[in-house]
């Protein structure tokens, strides 16, 4: 099955796996609602992707029960709600910000509640979220993300059966080559990226594109609920 004629909402998609996602959907024949803070990165997004009478495009902070309750009001009923989007937030638990943590918890777990309790899908839909590896592979001072990215896992199986015949998956993947790792790893992030590449089975970083293949999987095969797809290139092998 391909998305020709779907409407997909990607939540986070002006940037990073969100913009991957948005690429490989409209690719595959989908119409976009793209939803994220920033109108100004909102239409740099659209604008790179072109086919503007296939993209729409909605700023929102997700986190606000308002605004999420406007986004799907005010737009057709989706075919797929996908959320990528993140502020992620790494420190050391003795140096834990409450207010820092609150951000990552909120932008990751509170938005997937409010996109799940809101979201008017089409028959036959699905709602996709994001973990990732920490949930698995956690490391020092991730322990905020890790135990968000954990309890998105949980939720995503009782979604599963709460909002079924929707399905609801979960992407988890590795370290991805987007601008979070710019700011993150700032001039070490070549030589990083070259040092875990050694580390993992397919030898090198991932791109937003490998988890766009993973979403478009996920969106398509309608006997698959209530699973995580890693796309990690082995990182839970080492």
């Amino acid at each position: 099955m391909n998305l020709e004629n779907q409407h997909v909402v990607i939540i986070g998609g002006s940037s990073g796996i969100g913009l991957g996602v948005a690429r490989a959907c409209l690719e595959d024949g989908a119409s976009l609602t793209l939803v994220s803070r920033s109108s100004q990165k909102l239409a740099e997004a659209a604008a790179g992707l072109g086919a503007t009478h296939r993209v729409r495009t909605f700023s929102a902070d997700m986190t606000q029960e308002d605004q999420v309750r406007r986004l799907f009001d005010e737009h057709p009923p989706a075919h797929h709600v996908v959320v990528t989007a993140v502020q992620p937030y790494y420190q050391p638990i003795r140096q834990l910000e409450l207010a820092g943590a609150r951000r990552t918890i909120e932008s990751k777990l509170v938005t997937a509640l409010l996109v799940a309790r809101y979201a008017r899908l089409e028959q036959n839909g699905s709602l996709l979220f994001t973990t990732g590896i920490a949930a698995d592979r956690p490391g020092p001072g991730g322990s905020v993300i890790a135990a968000v990215n954990g309890a998105l896992v949980s939720l995503v199986r009782a979604l599963a059966l709460e909002l079924a015949p929707v399905r609801v998956n979960a992407l988890s993947p590795g370290w991805i080559d987007t601008p979070f790792w710019d700011n993150f790893a700032g001039n070490a992030k070549a030589q990083r990226f070259e040092q875990h590449a050694r580390r993992l089975p397919v030898g090198r970083v991932g791109a937003p594109s490998d988890v766009a293949h993973a979403a478009l999987f996920l969106m398509g095969n309608g006997f698959t609920t209530g699973e995580v797809l890693h796309v990690d290139g082995g990182h839970r092998l080492v």
